[in-house]
Formats: structure tokens, C-alpha cells, sequence
């Protein structure tokens, strides 16, 4: 079960910590389409919070566009995209994918009970078929402009696994460049995911969300961070500093002294290399990091330790999205 921990002294509103706790949880797929949230009366216990702060940060989650409320059952993580969908096939399919044969058998049924003939059956399906794959031709990673990094972490993870183009497009300029294009389908973090399908959805443009990785070994790690460290955050994304930055106060209070820079920042870099006993970082930022180290090595009494995490998608999400744009 998912920890949520609230600092009750820190300068971070308390809803503001549990908001963007469960965003990562969410986004990290810790908390999967369609689980349950905890109830408030639950939250309430777990963090010491008034439960209308609870109920608050809900509505918030649900403006976004990652939770539904279901009236007398909870608050569920939304299924966005094309999540939950199934593909199948005819023999000799037919043993590898067994459920999903059923799945096909059953879709199939149904539309025959609508009235639907054969011929029109088969029509739809290879209609749906010959669209995703039109679509696949075109992939568009979108993030807000405030954020592009966590798009340039996503188009180069995307481009190295599919082996395809991939474009970025800024949030704000994806209404235009949908709006010139044939087809396309735009991929996106689960942060972003209730943005980009308001602006596609209207477009007939398919948004797959991708999970970024839960980073349970670093988290655990700094569990045992010995108190009065200072740790160093270097990435791409000024979300991932953000939100690094909350949840690791969330976790250790003022025990751990806390630096963050985007890559570009030279400045910031070298300072964190001076000060930090551990630097955290993403795979672009990572050279950038050890040249910082090698260029201060004089004056450092001891090199911080690097904790370099492989990839900021989940390898779910990627294995996913290749079925999904038929590269499988």
C-alpha cells in the first residue's frame, strides 16, 4: 500500500503535498487505471488530515482529469487513451492470445446483435485496423512549454525503443499542428494526460498516456540517507525537480538538504557537485554531471556518488505503446 507522508511544519501547503503525491503515484502507475483510491475517512488517519483538505485535493485530482468520482463507490484513476483495449486474431492466434480471441468473439457477437451484417462487421474492424496504423506513422510526444524536458526525456527513450521519428510538440502548439496533420497519435505522461486529450479528442486524435518510472529504489534509498546529507536532483524535467523536491521533504523533513538544476544550468551544477554527498539524475544528464565532477575534482574532498536511473517511461508503458502503434 502506497505511504503518503505529510511535513505539518514546512512552507508546501499540506494539500499541495498530498496532491502531488498522488499525482506520482498515479503517474508512476503505483496507483493503475481503475484502482480505488483510499477513502478520506483512511487518508484522514494515514497523514493527519482534516478531511475536507482530503475531499479538496480530490476534486483538484479530478479537475485534472486523472480520477473519477463514482457517486457511493470512491474515487477511481482514470483509464485514459487506449488503455484496456485488446487485439486478437484468427487461428492460429487463436492459442497464443486465447482471452483476447474471446474478447474478439464477444465484440463481434455484439455488433451482430446490433444489426450489424458480416461484411459490416469485418468493414469496422479493418476500418479501426488501417486507422491506428495510419496513425502509427506519425507519433507527437506533447508536454507543456514550462515542462518540455519531460518531452525531450520522452522523445529520446521513444525514439531509441520504437526506432522511429518522433516529434515534440509544446502543449500550446498542439491544437495547430493537429489541426495541419493528416494523423497522428500523441503520446504523453499521466501528468499531462487531461490537457492533451481535450485539445485531441475534438481532432478525432487518439492520446496514449505513457507511466514514468515509480523510482522505488531511490526513494528507499533515501530512507537510509545518513541525516544533515545534502542531496543534488539533475534533469531534463523541471516537473520531476518539482515534484522530487515535495516528495523527499514529504519523506525526511529538514533531515536532508535538497539542490535541483536542470542540465543547461551550469552554474546550479556546479554548486550541487560542490555541496552534495549524492546527485540523482536522469540518463541526458548524467554526462553533464560527471564533467562537472571531473572539472571540480580538485576541490572536492570526496566525489558525490552518482544515482543515475535507466529510464524516466516504464517498460510496461513501452511494450504497450509498440502493440499499440503495431511495431510488436
Amino acid at each position: 500500500m502506497v505511504q503518503f507522508h505529510i511535513q505539518p511544519d514546512s512552507e508546501i501547503p499540506a494539500s499541495t503535498q498530498l496532491y502531488n503525491q498522488i499525482r506520482f503515484a498515479i503517474a508512476s502507475r503505483q496507483f493503475p487505471p481503475g484502482h480505488r483510491l483510499p477513502s478520506t475517512r483512511q487518508l484522514a488517519m494515514q497523514t493527519g488530515l482534516h478531511r475536507n483538505t482530503i475531499s479538496k485535493v480530490y476534486r483538484q485530482l479530478e479537475d485534472a482529469g486523472v480520477v473519477d468520482a463514482q457517486a457511493g463507490s470512491g474515487i477511481y484513476v482514470r483509464a485514459q487513451g487506449d488503455e484496456g483495449g485488446g487485439k486478437g486474431g484468427r487461428s492460429p492466434l487463436f492459442a497464443q492470445y486465447p482471452e483476447a480471441y474471446k474478447l474478439v468473439q464477444k465484440s463481434l457477437d455484439e455488433l451482430l446483435s446490433q444489426g450489424c451484417s458480416l461484411s459490416q462487421a469485418r468493414e469496422l474492424f479493418l476500418s479501426e485496423i488501417d486507422w491506428r496504423l495510419r496513425c502509427s506513422a506519425r507519433v507527437l510526444v506533447t508536454a507543456p512549454s514550462q515542462d518540455i524536458g519531460a518531452g525531450e526525456l520522452m522523445v529520446r527513450e521513444l525514439e531509441q525503443s520504437l526506432q522511429i521519428p518522433v516529434q515534440l510538440v509544446p502543449m500550446e502548439e498542439l491544437a495547430q499542428v493537429l489541426d495541419q496533420a493528416r494523423g497522428g497519435t500523441v503520446v504523453t505522461s499521466r501528468y499531462f494526460i487531461g490537457e492533451a486529450e481535450a485539445i485531441a479528442a475534438p481532432k478525432s486524435v487518439r492520446v496514449i498516456p505513457v507511466d514514468i518510472y515509480d523510482y522505488s529504489n531511490e526513494l528507499q534509498m533515501l530512507k537510509t540517507v545518513p541525516k544533515g546529507s545534502c542531496i543534488g536532483i539533475v534533469s531534463l524535467s523541471s516537473g520531476i525537480l518539482r515534484a522530487a523536491e515535495v516528495i523527499i521533504y514529504s519523506l525526511r523533513g529538514d533531515e536532508l538538504l535538497v539542490m535541483t538544476a536542470q542540465t543547461e544550468d551550469a552554474y546550479k551544477i556546479n554548486a550541487i557537485v560542490r555541496s552534495s554527498q549524492y546527485i540523482s539524475c536522469d540518463q541526458a544528464s548524467i554526462s553533464v554531471v560527471k564533467a562537472a565532477i571531473q572539472t571540480a575534482r580538485e576541490d572536492l574532498i570526496r566525489p558525490p556518488q552518482i544515482i543515475a536511473y535507466d529510464n524516466y517511461i516504464g517498460t510496461k508503458s513501452i511494450n504497450l505503446l509498440k502493440r499499440e502503434l503495431g511495431l510488436e
